[in-house]
């Protein structure tokens, strides 16, 4: 009688239906119950007679586990061999209410704590119908429905505003509160979860770009201040003539290189590099580009050229790299994409890279070049 259907058995069947949300999407709905109809593995007519203890033991463990069918029905069938009883055997178990299947696996309360978000989020169709469809995810936010209601709301009304997410003003929620519930929120909006996505497809304003610059002294620019960091969309708003600009990948060494006359040095800072590339004063500029000597300062240096065509690099070459063998380390996570706005010489060495030619997964950080060696090769002086 090992594999005779057991009470567990037939709560574990129809406890399917709860974890994949059948249940409570019906219910959310106003469907008729989703009736679970198990067939029950019983004895065979030969073993009856062998056992017929056993065979009354499994009989009357199903006719408790119904509870008098508070928590499932028993369909029975007659079974040759000797009579038992009523001359037949169980054959299925049916759940055919919510009432009975609440019961049987012992989540009333959690049905009704969801009938209780149903009717919270009722007035607002685009959360209710988030609800309806994600029973279960919507369980697991319990208590801060209250909240997100509230957020929501604020966040809906505010669209294209161009406000500040810090200026919230619905009653009990805060920044941080969105923050923490952004990918819920991000759905019942139907917008991106990503922080800058979430923010600028509801129209809100997100934190400025900045750019960090040293200017030239005959640009004017920001007198008589020797470096500056300033907001991305106002610098780009200039009319700046540079003659010589000059992108430099770590901070140390954008403080270090020497500032070209009548130019300009920017810190890249990796692959924000976009910020600097995207000023529409560097167009017609002659434009430096000095990063790491890994396969990631190449995929950097070929993401400017994406913005600026003509950037040239510097101390980016083989000659720099090999002179530098005591000084290398090794890059955690080399990437082998496609580059395809790399010279020559520079995609020869970047392939050198990619392959391992000069040693495993090998890099030259910028800050390690020897100086006097970089300073007698700063091409645009």
């Amino acid at each position: 009688m090992n594999d005779w259907t057991t009470v567990p058995d037939i709560r574990t069947r129809a406890l399917r239906r709860w974890d994949d949300g059948t249940l409570l999407r019906a219910l959310a709905a106003g469907h008729p119950f989703p009736v679970i109809d198990i067939p029950l593995r019983g004895p065979r007519a030969a073993q009856i007679g062998d056992d017929l203890g056993a065979v009354q033991a499994w009989i009357a463990a199903l006719d408790r586990g119904r509870r008098g069918d508070t928590q499932y029905s028993l369909d029975y069938a007659p079974i040759g061999g000797r009579l038992i009883g009523r001359n037949e055997l169980p054959t299925r178990a049916r759940v055919t209410t919510y009432k009975q299947a609440w019961a049987l696996l012992g989540v009333a309360g959690k049905a009704n704590e969801y009938a209780e978000i149903l009717a919270l989020t009722a007035e607002e169709p685009a959360v209710h119908s988030w609800v309806a469809g994600q029973p279960l995810r919507a369980l697991s936010l319990g208590p801060t429905w209250p909240g997100l209601l509230t957020a929501y709301r604020w966040l809906a009304d505010a669209q294209g505003s161009s406000k500040y997410l810090r200026e919230i003003s619905a009653p009990g929620v805060d920044t941080k509160f969105v923050e923490r519930h952004r990918a819920v929120l991000a759905q019942l909006l139907g917008v991106p979860a990503s922080s800058s996505g979430f923010l600028a497809a509801l129209g809100l304003r997100t934190k400025p770009e900045m750019v960090r610059l040293r200017p030239g002294s005959g640009l004017g620019l920001v007198p008589p201040f020797s470096e500056a960091t300033l907001r991305l969309q106002e610098v780009a708003r200039l009319d700046l003539e540079v003659r010589t600009a000059v992108i430099v990948e770590n901070e140390i060494t954008f403080l270090s290189v020497p500032v070209p006359v009548g130019g300009i040095v920017l810190w890249g800072k990796g692959f924000e590099v976009n910020r600097p590339g995207s000023l529409p004063w560097l167009r017609d500029t002659q434009v430096h580009y000095w990063g790491d000597l890994d396969t990631h300062g190449f995929a950097i240096l070929n993401q400017l050229r994406a913005w600026l065509p003509q950037t040239r690099s510097f101390l980016m070459d083989r000659a720099t790299l090999l002179a530098h063998r005591e000084r290398w380390g090794h890059e955690a996570s080399p990437t082998a994409a496609q580059l395809d706005r790399l010279t020559a010489d520079e995609a020869a060495l970047y392939s050198d890279l990619v392959t391992d030619r000069f040693g495993e997964r090998i890099r030259l950080e910028q800050e390690r070049i020897d100086w006097t060696w970089a300073e007698e090769r700063f091409s645009y002086r």
